[in-house]
């Protein structure tokens, strides 16, 4: 035990632990001011930095494209002759599953709610369209570039360079060089530690609701806020188990996962009586996509739609990039850099596209055909859940979707979080070799740490604002960060030839 202690990179885990409680009782004891000082941040930071991250996502996207499509692409992450280590579609639903986590599944039915009140919206010539067209452009090819082109640097990392120390700094080092081993190297990995108790945050506090209200109207139970706290306890458990036993594990929770997810999508598109229009509406909403998308990616001055929406997309996106990359990179190994970033997209913009493609509309017909008021809910003060829950109730035997809805929900979160887990354990340790893994101790504490910020979130009752600033706030010093990765990246492949 004591050699193991002396491996672990302690102020990784403790300062991280401090920040954690001190902000989980700021927003239970003074939740108006925290409210107040999230608020003033985010303002300073819509004002000074939109454009920036309108570029950053920019070059995020057009680095993907340079890298898969020039001689870089070429390269081989792992030796010359080195075979994959999953099959195509092993590894697809591994990239899906354990990046995609549930809120994807409550975004996919309330985001066009969400968006069609926006003035920007409203003035559009067809707003359902633009509501739809948007949630595909949030969660698009720019989204998934900041994935993939970290994934690839990270893989380059491991199995080209063959780098020794799992650590988020690590990928720097071309770049940083010696400093990395310094403050600079330690302050690198407590960014990315803050940022990804922010995604995980942000996650289970906007999704969780819905799982709870479909929960809860299956069973018969009211107290939703504890019935939230309660299935966090669950999905904690899920991975906790999981995280036992290793990364055969997680394949096999991503394919029961998936199984559930598109019985859910199948489901509503062959029994709803919708088909034609979902199909049709999503072919309308992708080709509107393709047509404004340079528009859409350059957009700023927008009646404030880009800073409360794409600002805070790129943000999610981006806390969440910590982890979820390194996961891709590391199960990657084999796989050209082309390889990786076309599959990569294809899986990616697959799997959301239908997603939204298919509840998006569905919840949207159901609203056009006057089958449900999903508009009056939300205008009376009723919750994005409860609306969702009344879109779900118009499907014959609706309970047999919402029980598909809640296991793939439930399964989402466990996959996901048990890819991070394991990734975050990884940077606690001060070096550890590509073939060990991190202790069970260790995910077994991370799995427990990621549930206290979510729960003071639910019990302080912080609302959508409040969550979407935490992750805008975190997203800044990780993006540059990001930029520094990608940079030695560049470096590094040029050093290498």
């Amino acid at each position: 035990m004591e050699k193991r202690n002396r491996k672990i990179d302690w102020p990784l885990v403790i300062i991280p632990i401090l920040a954690v409680f001190c902000l989980s009782g700021l927003l239970e004891c003074i939740p108006q001011a925290s409210h107040h000082v999230l608020t003033v941040i985010r303002n300073f930071l819509n004002q000074q930095f939109s454009a920036f991250y309108v570029l950053v996502g920019l070059f995020f996207f057009g680095s993907t494209l340079y890298i898969a499509f020039s001689k870089i692409g070429k390269i081989r992450l792992g030796e010359k002759q080195e075979k994959p280590e999953y099959s195509n579609l092993r590894w697809g639903v591994m990239i899906f599953t354990s990046t995609m986590s549930a809120d994807i599944i409550f975004y996919s039915l309330c985001e066009w709610l969400m968006y069609e009140q926006e003035p920007y919206i409203k003035g559009k010539a067809n707003v359902m369209e633009w509501s739809l067209t948007y949630s595909l452009f949030h969660w698009g090819p720019i989204a998934w570039s900041f994935y993939i082109m970290l994934a690839v640097a990270f893989a380059y990392m491991l199995f080209v360079t063959k780098n020794k120390r799992q650590k988020f700094s690590e990928a720097c080092r071309p770049l940083l060089g010696k400093y990395i081993d310094g403050i600079v190297g330690k302050v690198i990995d407590l960014i990315a530690v803050f940022a990804l108790i922010a995604g995980t945050a942000t996650t289970f506090s906007m999704s969780m609701p819905l799982l709870a209200t479909v929960v809860g109207n299956l069973f018969g139970i009211k107290q939703l806020k504890t019935l939230s706290i309660f299935l966090i306890l669950v999905v904690v458990l899920i991975y906790l188990i999981a995280s036992v036993i290793g990364m055969k594990a997680i394949s096999c929770l991503s394919a029961i996962c998936y199984v559930f997810f598109i019985g859910l999508l199948a489901y509503v598109l062959l029994f709803s009586g919708m088909f034609s229009y979902i199909f049709s509406s999503g072919v309308q909403e992708i080709g509107n996509l393709t047509q404004n998308f340079i528009g859409m990616a350059t957009t700023i001055h927008s009646q404030g739609f880009t800073q409360n929406w794409t600002i805070y997309y790129w943000s999610y996106w981006i806390i969440w990039c910590v982890a979820t990359p390194f996961f891709i990179g590391s199960i990657s190994k084999g796989r050209t850099i082309k390889d990786v970033v076309l599959r990569g997209y294809a899986w990616g913009l697959g799997g959301t596209f239908l997603s939204f493609i298919v509840l998006g509309n569905f919840g949207i017909g159901r609203q056009i055909h006057h089958l449900v008021s999903a508009t009056k809910i939300i205008a009376t003060g009723g919750s994005y859940s409860q609306a969702a829950l009344k879109i779900m109730e118009t499907l014959p035997q609706y309970r047999i979707a919402l029980v598909l809805l809640a296991l793939s929900m439930i399964g989402l979160y466990s996959t996901v979080f048990d890819s991070i887990t394991m990734v975050i354990s990884k940077y606690s340790y001060l070096k550890l070799d590509l073939e060990a893994e991190p202790s069970k101790l260790m995910r077994s504490f991370w799995a427990v740490m990621f549930m206290v910020l979510p729960m003071a979130l639910l019990i302080s009752n912080s609302n959508m604002y409040n969550i979407q600033s935490v992750a805008i706030i975190a997203a800044l010093p990780t993006m540059i960060v990001m930029i520094l990765i990608v940079i030695s990246f560049y470096k590094s492949v040029s050093s290498n030839k």
